[in-house]
């Protein structure tokens, strides 16, 4: 962790609604005036999609899996420089992995390849992460150390497993099939590269249906946010939640446990405001009061 270059990290698996929650926090980096470094962590895959889908052959061959949850497709340790470098310096390298056409036209290049390596941008107020990998922790490395703010999605996983095949043949034109082979060969590497993220996290945001999931295979649509019910569990050592002020701001909250909040799916956004605003706000706080130490030692 680090005082003077924080690390912001929204992790959770492939389709579990990161992107509502990136969307959320560049709104209230906006409101607080937050210069971000991102990055995505499809850019630490090791493999692009056609080398990726050589694996899958090759694996499959062998009797074996290999998925996009764990560390034969990711590169655990580079995920882990970034963070450390950039908690120490402010700087490090990042790269972009372009999944769709669209992504791809501007550079010139096909889906499913990599950007070239670049330097983040220079005097960024924090490093902003979105992806799979944000806590992970491994024999080799070790990712959530060296995050300040740590937030996970995690939809129940059948409706994790809806927003998956929703997304990637609507959005990224993988067959329905495929799709469902990728979960079946990912389940190994999800339980021991993804749920134990989930409790390593400051806060959690789970969306829970309101409505008939049982078949998640067969569903053609995603339940709305109104559908639905979102539990947000706080890590139990944290003090400074105001829990009766979120209670009076968010109509038909309730506390499930001592730590745990319910509230409905369309007050996500809402709640994610009020929870996520001053926890960022702390760590620009202790930031700012670091550099002011730090000018007052060198002018003495």
């Amino acid at each position: 962790m680090s005082i003077k270059h924080p690390v912001v990290a929204i992790t959770g698996s492939s389709g579990a609604g990161t992107t509502t929650t990136t969307n959320a926090i560049q709104h209230i980096f906006r409101n607080l005036g937050v210069n971000s470094a991102a990055v995505e962590g499809d850019s630490f895959h090791r493999f692009t999609r056609p080398e990726m889908e050589v694996e899958i052959r090759k694996s499959q061959e062998q009797g074996k899996h290999i998925s996009y949850f764990g560390p034969k497709a990711n590169d655990f340790e580079l995920l882990e420089k970034l963070f450390a470098e950039y908690g120490t310096t402010g700087n490090g390298q990042y790269r972009r992995y372009l999944h769709s056409f669209d992504d791809a036209v501007p550079f010139n290049q096909m889906p499913g390849t990599f950007t070239p390596w670049q330097q983040l941008p220079e005097k960024t107020d924090l490093l902003f992460y979105e992806g799979l990998h944000g806590g992970v922790v491994t024999d080799e490395a070790d990712v959530a150390k060296h995050v300040d703010l740590l937030v996970g999605m995690v939809p129940i996983v059948n409706l994790e497993w809806i927003q998956k095949i929703v997304r990637d043949t609507t959005d990224r034109g993988h067959s329905r099939e495929a799709v469902m082979s990728s979960i079946v060969r990912g389940m190994d590497d999800y339980f021991q590269y993804i749920t134990p993220q989930f409790s390593r996290t400051h806060v959690n945001f789970q969306r829970v249906p309101t409505v008939d999931t049982s078949n998640p295979f067969s569903a053609r649509e995603i339940p709305s946010h109104d559908e639905s019910f979102v539990v947000i569990r706080f890590r139990r050592e944290m003090r400074n939640i105001d829990y009766p002020y979120m209670l009076r701001m968010i109509d038909g909250a309730f506390m499930s446990r001592i730590n745990t909040m319910v509230v409905p799916g369309g007050k996500i956004g809402l709640a994610m405001e009020l929870i996520l605003t001053p926890l960022i706000s702390d760590l620009l706080d202790r930031k700012r009061k670091s550099h002011v130490q730090l000018d007052w030692m060198v002018e003495q």
